[in-house]
């Protein structure tokens, strides 16, 4: 009974918790906005690069699902501030006192947090996404990619279906790509608290990779920077072709950011709990 009891206490503590932590976010008028600026450039630099796009009558090497999935890319510098902001805010408010005096158990705090920024990118996600491949299944065909040319559409109708093999994983993928984003800004945020710091630190660990890896001469070297990037390994979920070329399978590559953002959220968590408010 004693268990049991506690272990009631402990659901509702975390259930009062979620509550209090979504009250914050959907009161806070930036947290919609952001989720539809994520949705917004996504779909917006996706249907740019789908029309900047050709393939000329004897083929090319573009991947036309990755290339309908490049509004991503943009996307993921918005979910970095979404959750970057989720946690940073109430430091620059002062209002995180207030909050770990009404719930002083930190780690489920934290918690709360992840599950419902996790929670909201999943849910901007799953409408930019199919979105952008709807979007490149409309505009592609009129660039050369057509089934003439050796190019399948990206998808029969309705979007998206089961049916679509490679497309499908690319674009769940994609969606688990922002989520994995936030959680790791959301660590990151919550180890070093200031916005501007996280939000750099974030930006540059997704983009500083690639950099480095295009002035690396050495291919060994270039292929062991892909295999550890967060963002170059990530978004190996989204080919379609050519996968015997990639340095990591697409799911091993997302594998890899999910293991920067567990990392992440494990040192922001042991940093959030020990360290004074």
């Amino acid at each position: 009974m004693t268990l049991s009891a506690a272990g009631l206490s402990r659901a509702r503590c975390g259930s009062q918790t979620l509550h209090a932590e979504w009250t914050k976010l959907r009161t806070v008028a930036s947290t919609g906005w952001l989720l539809l600026g994520t949705i917004a450039l996504t779909v917006a630099v996706s249907a740019t690069a789908d029309a900047a796009a050709t393939c000329p009558s004897g083929g090319c090497q573009a991947d036309p699902a990755k290339l309908s999935l490049t509004g991503v890319q943009a996307g993921q510098a918005i979910v970095a501030v979404i959750a970057v902001l989720a946690v940073s805010g109430e430091y620059s408010t002062g209002m995180i006192r207030i909050t770990l005096t009404a719930m002083p158990r930190r780690l489920t705090v934290l918690a709360a947090k992840a599950t419902l920024v996790a929670g909201l990118v999943l849910a901007a996600g799953s409408v930019a996404v199919p979105a952008s491949v709807l979007a490149g299944r409309l505009i592609l065909p009129g660039h050369g990619f057509t089934l003439a040319d050796g190019y399948p559409p990206l998808t029969s109708p309705p979007p998206l279906s089961s049916g679509d093999g490679p497309v499908l994983r690319a674009a769940i993928g994609s969606v688990l790509y922002l989520v994995l984003i936030a959680l790791l800004s959301l660590g990151v945020a919550t180890a070093v608290r200031e916005s501007a710091v996280a939000i750099g630190l974030v930006l540059g660990l997704l983009y500083v990779f690639p950099v480095v890896t295009s002035v690396v001469g050495n291919q060994h070297w270039q292929r062991h920077l892909e295999q550890i990037g967060p963002m170059t390994a990530g978004l190996y979920i989204q080919a379609t072709a050519n996968l015997s070329s990639l340095p990591l399978t697409p799911w091993e590559g997302l594998g890899v950011l999910a293991l920067w953002a567990a990392g992440a959220l494990i040192i922001g968590a042991l940093i959030f709990r020990f360290r004074d408010a």
